[in-house]
């Protein structure tokens, strides 16, 4: 399902980073909770177009290795990475069935990694499996829709989002449906886990000290925009962080 859904999209994915939620919350507070990775290996989960793999073997990872479960969005990393190579493996790979890696991580990176699982004994699943691919020690660092986003809050289209209920919740969470305001739009329907079910299926799979970490606005955006322009946004924020070790 999911990996069908983001076929579609491929390379236009890469414009989400220019959406101003996304270049002054995301961007800036994930790389800062990852923090210093110089001669750390780094799995990097749904990886996408290859965002963070290249951000975090630019700022030292000795190996990075990105998956996806979309052939298109491997693809469209693989084309950057031959473009301008950084010594980044890519692979075509879904976290619910995850292959056993000969070296294990020193750091898992996910970005909105589980908002297409069927139930929650699948994430479970995808956190078992996560958690054996890791060093002990490794840390877990995990970028979400937030459970306790308010959809009666203000609009966020001014940051270049929408997030509406679809009303399609289920064991798992809420469901949603999210909009990026980019040219033409990408709309697609999610579920967002709720915050036991990070914390059931995480603890279970044998992370601990699990803790969510709030997504703050960066000193730039706040510069460029001002602190009037991000009181929607810090007021009902739509996105978290997580932080766990294995």
């Amino acid at each position: 399902m999911s990996g069908q859904l983001y076929d579609g999209i491929g390379e236009a994915f890469e414009g989400f980073k220019t959406l101003p939620i996304i270049r002054y919350a995301e961007v800036p507070g994930f790389l800062a909770l990852v923090g210093d990775v110089t001669g750390k290996s780094v799995l990097d989960i749904a990886c996408g177009t290859g965002f963070y793999s290249r951000e975090l073997r630019r700022r030292g990872a000795s190996r990075v290795l990105g998956f996806d479960i979309s052939g298109a969005m491997v693809d469209a990393a693989e084309a950057i990475e031959q473009a301008e190579p950084l010594g980044i493996a890519y692979e075509v790979g879904d976290t619910a069935s995850l292959r056993t890696f000969e070296e294990p991580f020193d750091v898992a990176v996910a970005v909105q990694a589980f908002n297409y699982a069927q139930d929650v004994a699948e994430i479970e699943q995808m956190m078992r499996n996560i958690h054996r691919s890791l060093n002990p020690g490794a840390s877990f660092l995990l970028f979400v829709q937030s459970p306790d986003y308010d959809f009666n809050g203000p609009s966020l289209s001014k940051y270049g989002f929408l997030c509406e209920s679809t009303g399609k919740d289920n064991e798992i969470g809420r469901g949603i449906r999210l909009t990026a305001l980019l040219e033409p739009p990408v709309s697609f329907e999610a579920t967002v886990p709720s915050q036991e079910t990070y914390e059931k299926t995480l603890t279970a799979a044998g992370f601990s000290a699990v803790e969510w970490v709030r997504l703050d606005v960066s000193e730039a955006g706040v510069q460029e925009f001002g602190e009037e322009y991000w009181q929607d946004y810090t007021g009902n924020p739509p996105l978290t962080m997580i932080r766990c070790t294995a």
